[in-house]
């Protein structure tokens, strides 16, 4: 689902963000990236959903060399393809609904499957019966389950997010993950950007360990601690 060949990344002011990544996720797979602080973990997501280009090497996502993607074809991956931000990014003038309909709005979906599609994902994620509520009522838990159901409601392939648990207390966190977990298992390959150790250890999952830019342990099951 997700290759990356020999990957590098530097930006303009010479930071190297990325060094020689080569990787491969698996349709389906549920990932951890893991990291200090600067370590690539951002750098990483961004190239998947061309956010930005690598520097050197190959990303390729379903079999799609992303250098080689036509600007014009970019949305049509991206379709494919539900991001959580590390900021909400909510609409706080539209309701709980609309939010989640956005997205299906602006690529012309009919209004009828609008209802069909935003109904069930609200009922998933557990805020049905807060579909009619402004973003700033909802709790903070509440309002990262908003992004994630904005995230799926088109069920993408690949489903990215970044620190989705960061400002979350324990209890939550684990909400926010085992809501993942289940969109895991419809199919959809999961990525997590976190620095949430005890959750990371709790999930038992495969985690990717970035050091300054570079891949340090890929482990199957692994222990964030033990990294």
């Amino acid at each position: 689902m997700i290759r990356m060949f020999h990957v590098f990344k530097t930006f303009p002011n010479k930071i190297h963000a990325l060094w020689d990544i080569n990787l491969h996720v698996k349709k389906g797979e549920f990932v951890f990236l893991v990291g200090p602080t600067g370590a690539g973990k951002t750098t990483l997501l961004k190239l998947v959903y061309r956010g930005i280009l690598p520097s050197k090497g190959q990303v390729i996502v379903d079999g799609v060399n992303l250098s080689r993607l036509k600007l014009s074809l970019v949305p049509y991956l991206r379709r494919e393809i539900g991001i959580v931000f590390q900021d909400f990014k909510l609409l706080y003038d539209r309701n709980v609904f609309e939010n989640v309909a956005f997205s299906l709005r602006v690529v012309g979906t009919k209004n009828i499957i609008i209802k069909q599609k935003v109904n069930e994902v609200l009922d998933i994620i557990g805020l049905y019966e807060k579909k009619n509520t402004y973003p700033h009522l909802l709790s903070g838990g509440e309002q990262q389950k908003l992004c994630i159901a904005r995230a799926v409601v088109s069920r993408p392939l690949i489903l990215l997010t970044d620190e989705p648990t960061g400002n979350l207390d324990p209890e939550t966190s684990w909400e926010i993950m085992k809501l993942l977990f289940k969109i895991n298992v419809w199919g959809t390959t999961v990525i997590v950007a976190s620095h949430d150790k005890l959750m990371v250890d709790k999930a038992q999952k495969r985690v990717i360990r970035l050091v300054q830019g570079e891949v340090v342990s890929d482990a199957r099951k692994g222990i964030y601690a033990k990294q």
